[in-house]
């Protein structure tokens, strides 16, 4: 006998990242053509010894990280965020306006669960965050597409003509995990007035916010004194300071809104990683020359990746920033079918644009996602030189 399933994570696609592992089980590859995975946007390297040090410290000697604390997360860390926060944007921000959540997945899903029920529509981009459209379906909601050019900027213009009366938000993630570009601050406040318009949320996810290629704020919504009426920020510290394992995140809304987010998180997780969240807030007091460091890093990786793609005949750069380069490749064949033989004929496993876009999209057809968080310049220079030999 078969137990029952809901029907609609039946309808639910299984998590890319897991999907494109499963091309790699029992594939041996050359000893001089050794495997690049370029597939996921996650730091491998460990955080940095003062924080792993802290942590130790804190595992040891501090009983309350083992037990139980406030389902919004530690009042030390929500302050430290409204403080360092209203500093970066120009705006006001308490603590009583932040929560720290199980990673930015669970922020989203935490946020979206207190806006849309089954039936209800959300506008996502193109091409889309996979796991914000699998939440979406996951939970009975119409995923919207707002579709983007060759730019991956979206039309606020564009996005209002989606909008029904069944429309509760609209997403916008930025530094873009696909696409890479970043959202200027003319667009995000075009976004904001549509969503104020029609009495619905603007989610903006930063989870890449500190690998912006530009400087100071890259927005000004905090600094418009009605920003909670609308505006819903996310944020992660995995990628910041390499704390993927310990999942932290935060949600930086209005206090209505929060008070319905704590339902969910008692409900869900009781309350965020004591030992993340204490790595998260030695980060932010310590760790501000260092994460300047890794910007430089990443931002040398993205030139790196700029200018090989300028020598590849026939591919297409879309975007390029923060961990990502989304590109256009030129064969005749759909990104999914390419993209499994390169991981048999150039020991390459990137993601193809058909899992960040609508099913049958002739766009995600041709596109493909490279993740080069991983990826120093002198890898970056290998992948080029594959895909440059590449002979469908």
């Amino acid at each position: 006998m078969t137990l029952p399933l809901n029907p609609a994570f039946a309808a639910t696609e299984p998590p890319p990242v897991m999907e494109a592992r499963r091309w790699i089980e029992g594939v041996v590859f050359p000893a001089d053509r050794p495997l690049i995975n370029v597939s996921q946007a996650a730091p491998i390297d460990s955080p940095p010894l003062g924080l792993r040090q802290a942590l130790a410290d804190a595992a040891l000697n501090d009983p309350n990280a083992h037990l139980y604390g406030p389902v919004l997360g530690m009042p030390a860390l929500r302050e430290e965020i409204a403080r360092q926060w209203s500093a970066i944007y120009g705006g006001d921000i308490r603590r009583s306006q932040v929560a720290i959540t199980q990673g930015c997945n669970q922020a989203f899903c935490t946020v979206m669960a207190t806006l849309a029920g089954a039936g209800d529509e959300v506008i996502l981009t193109t091409p889309w965050y996979f796991n914000h459209k699998m939440w979406l379906d996951m939970a009975g909601v119409t995923t919207v597409p707002l579709e983007t050019d060759d730019s991956l900027i979206p039309s606020a213009e564009a996005a209002a003509r989606l909008i029904t009366d069944r429309t509760r938000a609209i997403v916008l993630v930025s530094p873009n995990n696909p696409g890479g570009v970043e959202y200027p601050a003319e667009t995000l406040a075009a976004f904001r007035d549509l969503a104020r318009a029609n009495g619905i949320a603007l989610i903006v996810d930063e989870t890449y916010r500190d690998f912006d290629s530009r400087t100071g704020a890259p927005h000004q919504l905090f600094a418009d004194p009605d920003w909670p009426e609308t505006l819903i920020h996310l944020y992660s510290f995995s990628k910041a300071y390499r704390l993927t394992g310990h999942r932290v995140g935060a949600v930086v809304a209005s206090e209505a809104r929060l008070a319905e987010v704590e339902k969910f998180l008692d409900t869900v997780a009781i309350c965020p990683s004591q030992l993340g969240q204490i790595g998260a807030l030695w980060g932010m007091r310590n760790l501000a020359q260092w994460l300047a460091g890794e910007r430089d890093e990443i931002l040398a990786r993205r030139k790196a990746m700029v200018e090989g793609f300028k020598t590849l005949a026939g591919w297409k750069l879309l975007g390029c920033g923060a961990y990502f380069a989304y590109v256009q490749h030129p064969f005749d064949m759909p990104s999914d079918v390419l993209c499994k033989r390169l991981v048999s004929e150039a020991s390459l496993l990137m993601l193809p644009g058909t899992m960040f876009q609508p099913e049958g999209s002739e766009a995600g057809k041709r596109q493909i996602r490279i993740a080069f968080a991983n990826v120093d310049a002198k890898g970056i220079a290998e992948v080029i030189r594959r895909l440059a030999a590449f002979r469908p």
